[in-house]
C-alpha cells in the first residue's frame, strides 16, 4: 500500500516507525520536513493548512491510505477533504475533532451526556471574567478554548495570576483566534491519566495507559509545554480504575459521538485525572498525543498499519491491540529556552546509544554542510523499554547523554512520582 503520513514531529516519527514494519506497507510519504521521517519515507514540502493541495498530491500519487497526525489538520476538516477525493483516512472528521478544537463545545458535549468532568464557565467578555475570578474560589484552571499549542492552560493560585491569565489570552491575544473565548474550570486534583484509545466509530481498544510531565522543569515548574517526558504504563491506573473509566468516560464518550451522526474514526485521547470522587475528563484530543504516541506505539505489538486501516473500515473488533508487557520512559530533549524563546541549526551528535533505546525526532533537520541540526522546540524524544520501569527509565537517560548539542534542556524527574507510586502505593486512588 501506498501511504500517506500528514505531519512531521516526534508522534509522526514513532508512525512512520511502526508503520514501515508493516508488510502491508510498500511507500511512504511524508507531509512536513523532518531528518528522522526523512529516513523512512518520502518528504513532500506542502503547508499543513493546504488541504486541496494535500489532497492533490494524495491523488496524482495514488495514496491508499491516510495517517493524519497534528491535531489542526484534523480540527480544520482535512480528513473530510480527503474522504472527498477516495482517499481512506485514520483520523476523525472535522465535527468530531471539534472535542479537541473547542474546549467549550468539549465541556458542553460532556455535560449533556453525563460524562464526569469539572464544573465551568465560558466566557467571550474579559470584563465578565474578571467579575467572576472575583466570585471564585482558588485556585481555578484559566483555558484558551481553541488550540494552543498544548499551552493554552493555566493553573491559577490567585486571582491575580488569573487576571494575567484573562489578559494574556483575550487581550494580549497571545494564542491568537483561540484565546477570544476563555473557560474558567473548577480545580480537581489527583494523579493525571493519558489513555489513548483506538475507535472505528463503533468499537474501542485501549493503547497502554501512559503519565506525561507538561511542565517545563524539574519538580513540575515552570510553564506548560506541548510534553517533556512520558512513561507507560501509568502505575496509578489500576485495572479496577480502567474499568471504571471505560464503563463511565469512554464507551459513552464514543456511544455519543456516534449517535450525534459524528462517529470517532482514529485514536481518542483522553486526559484524565483521578480525583477522590471518581475519574473526571480533563481533556480530550482527537489525535495520538505527543509524546503519549512515543511509548505507546513502542510498545504496540502486531502489524501497526493492520490496526489503523481497521479502525478506517469498521473492523477494529477483529483485530487484536496487544501492548508488550515492558515499561517504557521517554525524555523529551528540547532547545534551550524552550518553551518561550529558543534558537535553531544547533549541531546535534548521537553516539553509543545503549540497548533497549529509540530515539525519535521532533524538530529536526540537515544544514548546507549536512549536519543534523536542531529545528524546533521539542528537538528529541529518546524512549528506553525495560522489564520494570526503573529499568526503563535508567536506560532512557543513559541515552540522554549520547546526545549532545548546544543549550539541550531537558527534565531530571521524568517517571520520579511513578516510581514513587509503585514503591509506597497511593491512597488517593477513587475506590467504586
Amino acid at each position: 500500500m501506498r501511504i500517506l503520513i500528514i505531519g512531521s514531529g516526534g508522534r509522526e516519527h514513532a508512525l512512520a516507525a511502526v508503520i514501515a514494519k508493516s508488510k502491508k506497507a510498500t511507500e511512504l510519504f511524508c507531509i512536513g520536513h523532518n531528518a528522522g521521517i526523512a529516513s523512512l519515507t518520502t518528504m513532500v514540502s506542502i503547508p499543513l493548512c493546504d488541504h486541496n493541495g494535500i489532497a492533490e498530491f494524495a491523488v496524482q500519487h495514488a495514496i491508499e491510505f491516510a495517517v493524519i497526525g497534528p491535531d489542526e489538520a484534523l480540527v480544520g476538516g482535512l480528513a473530510d477533504v480527503l474522504e472527498a477525493q477516495g482517499i481512506p483516512c485514520f483520523g476523525p472528521t472535522k465535527v468530531a475533532s471539534q472535542l479537541e478544537g473547542s474546549k467549550s463545545y468539549a465541556k458542553a458535549f460532556m455535560v449533556r451526556n453525563h460524562i464526569p468532568t469539572p464544573s465551568y464557565e465560558v466566557f467571550t467578555d474579559i470584563v465578565t471574567a474578571r467579575e467572576h475570578l472575583s466570585r471564585s474560589s482558588f485556585p481555578l484552571v484559566v483555558k484558551a478554548d481553541g488550540l494552543a499549542l498544548g499551552k493554552g492552560v493555566v493553573i491559577a493560585e490567585t486571582i491575580e495570576e488569573a487576571e494575567e491569565a484573562l489578559q494574556a489570552m483575550m487581550v494580549e491575544k497571545v494564542f491568537a483566534s483561540s484565546g477570544q473565548t476563555v473557560v474558567i474550570e473548577e480545580f480537581v486534583s489527583g494523579p493525571e491519566v493519558s489513555l489513548l484509545v483506538l475507535s472505528d466509530g463503533t468499537h474501542v481498544k485501549p493503547l497502554v495507559s501512559c503519565m506525561d510531565h507538561k511542565r517545563a522543569f524539574d519538580g513540575d515548574q515552570g510553564p506548560n509545554t506541548g510534553g517533556m517526558g512520558v512513561i507507560a504504563p501509568n502505575p496509578f491506573y489500576s485495572e479496577q480504575v480502567a474499568a471504571e473509566c471505560m464503563e463511565s468516560i469512554v464507551l459513552p464518550t464514543i456511544a455519543a459521538l456516534k449517535r450525534d451522526g459524528s462517529p470517532f474514526v482514529g485514536c481518542l485521547f483522553f486526559g484524565l485525572m483521578l480525583t477522590s470522587g471518581g475519574p473526571v475528563v480533563i481533556e480530550y484530543n482527537c489525535r495520538f498525543g505527543d509524546p503519549e504516541a512515543e511509548v505507546a506505539l513502542t510498545l504496540l505489538e502486531g502489524d501497526a498499519l493492520e490496526i489503523l486501516l481497521s479502525c478506517r473500515n469498521g473492523t477494529l473488533d477483529r483485530v487484536p491491540v496487544v501492548s508488550r508487557k515492558e515499561s517504557a520512559c521517554s525524555v523529551t530533549l528540547a532547545s534551550g529556552g524552550y518553551p518561550v524563546r529558543y534558537e535553531k541549526g544547533k549541531v546535534i551528535t548521537i553516539s553509543d546509544l545503549p540497548q533497549n533505546t529509540t530515539v525519535y525526532h521532533g524538530g529536526t533537520t540537515y544544514d548546507e554542510q549536512g549536519n543534523l541540526v536542531t529545528d524546533g522546540g521539542r528537538v528529541l524524544h529518546v524512549v528506553g523499554t525495560g522489564d520494570t520501569l526503573a529499568k526503563a527509565i535508567h536506560v532512557a537517560y543513559k541515552a540522554v547523554d549520547a546526545v549532545t548539542y548546544e543549550g539541550k534542556q531537558y527534565r531530571r524527574d521524568i517517571g520520579k512520582r511513578a516510581l514513587q507510586e509503585e514503591e509506597h502505593g497511593s491512597s488517593c486512588i477513587h475506590n467504586p
